[in-house]
């Protein structure tokens, strides 16, 4: 059943990203890969959220949710591979800043939405 959720998920948030992708990317056209960071933040911001929403739930509803929101969806959603190609074609066409700044930018407002989605909403300190 676990693979079922995965499958799913994984196809839904591939389609979801190839969707926000194109749609950031028309909307706010830029030299700079918004397509791709808007969908890894995002996505850090689901799996945060996720997380958080499993450890509220009973254990077997908690095990289908991470499996199908968590791996499935966020695993398909976000994008390493693209955000690693992008940054080394930044590279190589000597556009070292921006690609500093997009690696730099990735990782903490990634970690952030990450983190206010696990613990932005909490009651507990």
């Amino acid at each position: 059943m676990g693979l079922l959720f995965v499958g799913i998920g994984g196809s839904i948030g591939a389609v979801c990203r190839f969707l926000v992708g194109r749609w950031v990317t028309a909307r706010y056209p830029s030299s700079f890969p918004l397509g791709t960071f808007a969908v890894n933040v995002t996505g850090a911001l689901v799996l945060g959220l996720v997380t958080r929403l499993a450890g509220l739930l009973l254990p077997h509803m908690a095990t289908a949710v991470s499996l199908f929101l968590g791996i499935g969806f966020c695993g398909a959603y976000t994008t390493f591979s693209t955000f690693s190609y992008e940054t080394v074609t930044l590279i190589r066409q000597h556009r070292v800043t921006t690609a500093a700044l997009y690696v730099g930018m990735t990782f903490i407002v990634g970690f952030a939405a990450a983190g206010f989605g696990l613990y932005g909403l909490s009651t507990q300190r």
